[in-house]
């Protein structure tokens, strides 16, 4: 059964698009009928007040069981004409459900006024080094209230090949460091064995630096706190090719919903720098079969990074 809690921030997730279209008031009829009849008032923040009172009074409750005063009755009918609904406000939403709804909404873009500004200066001129030092005690999403370690990005400085995934595992919030599991041993031996070099030879990282609960996707309003130090790491990096691993992160750098299936061996840009969709190392331990096509696509990396051939111009279609 759906708990009143999980019915309040359905009903608050729908009435705040509401306000947003500038309605203040809802009527609402009750089962007791027009003389029942309320309201709800959608305040300032986009609560919902009275979500949690009780039903309405009896309408016998409602009147005094006294007749009034024929200078009562005149009074009454000079004063109002016409009868109406009566507004009833209720009891607002507790503060801490206030709090808890607003820092749970899914998949929303974060509120601005509220989010802590970057802990750098995007403009900057700095070392990697230094932009994991402002970094590391980010609370700009919930993400940074749950995690072990920030997962910043490990590899050379230097590198001309990045790979970047969607975000840390629980081995990776563990340790600190990206692809460390079993999927960073794929990865491991996908660099080293195919590309043929030194895996401390390229630069790993994620799109989010905080592991999501539950090893869930990312949701927006997490990226767009998170995507200015993936910017800032690439405009320090400045790497020859990008390598997007997985559908969240080829879907996301490449700003398409193409079907990883699809995208899978096609180049587009990020940032202006050729960007090759390719599955991730953890697909590979679940589909051993598909490891022949990775396999030509990371041969096309070796051949790029050793001069044989050019990224392709055209981007993917």
């Amino acid at each position: 059964m759906t708990s009143r809690r999980e019915t309040a921030r359905t009903l608050l997730g729908h009435l705040n698009l509401i306000r947003s279209a500038g309605v203040r008031y809802i009527a609402m009829d009750c089962a007791g009928g027009a003389a029942s009849s309320t309201s709800v008032k959608l305040n300032g923040q986009g609560e919902l007040d009275g979500i949690f009172a009780g039903p309405g009074p009896s309408v016998a409750a409602t009147h005094h069981s006294a007749t009034p005063s024929a200078t009562q009755r005149t009074s009454d009918e000079a004063t109002t004409p016409v009868p109406r609904k009566k507004e009833v406000p209720a009891p607002a939403l507790s503060l801490p459900l206030q709090e808890e709804f607003m820092a749970a909404a899914p998949g929303t873009a974060p509120n601005q006024d509220a989010t802590p500004p970057l802990p750098f200066d995007p403009e900057e001129e700095m070392t990697l080094d230094a932009l994991a030092g402002a970094v590391e005690g980010c609370v700009r999403c919930q993400l940074g209230h749950g995690r072990t370690n920030i997962v910043f990005g490990v590899g050379n400085p230097k590198a001309d090949l990045l790979f970047v995934g969607e975000a840390p595992g629980r081995d990776e919030d563990a340790q600190g460091i990206p692809f460390v599991g079993r999927a960073g041993q794929m990865l491991t031996r996908m660099i080293e064995n195919v590309i043929k070099i030194p895996r401390s030879e390229v630069y790993i990282c994620n799109i989010l630096k905080c592991r999501p609960p539950g090893n869930r996707n990312p949701e927006p309003g997490e990226i767009a706190c998170c995507e200015p130090y993936l910017h800032k790491q690439i405009d320090i990096l400045r790497p020859r090719i990008i390598v997007a691993l997985g559908k969240f992160a080829a879907q996301w750098l490449l700003a398409t919903q193409t079907p990883i299936g699809k995208l899978r061996g096609k180049f587009g840009r990020y940032r202006g720098i050729p960007t090759l969709a390719t599955y991730h190392p953890a697909y590979l331990l679940r589909s051993p079969g598909q490891k022949r096509i990775v396999m030509d696509d990371l041969l096309r990396i070796k051949a790029i990074l050793e001069g044989e051939t050019e990224p392709p111009v055209e981007i993917y279609s």
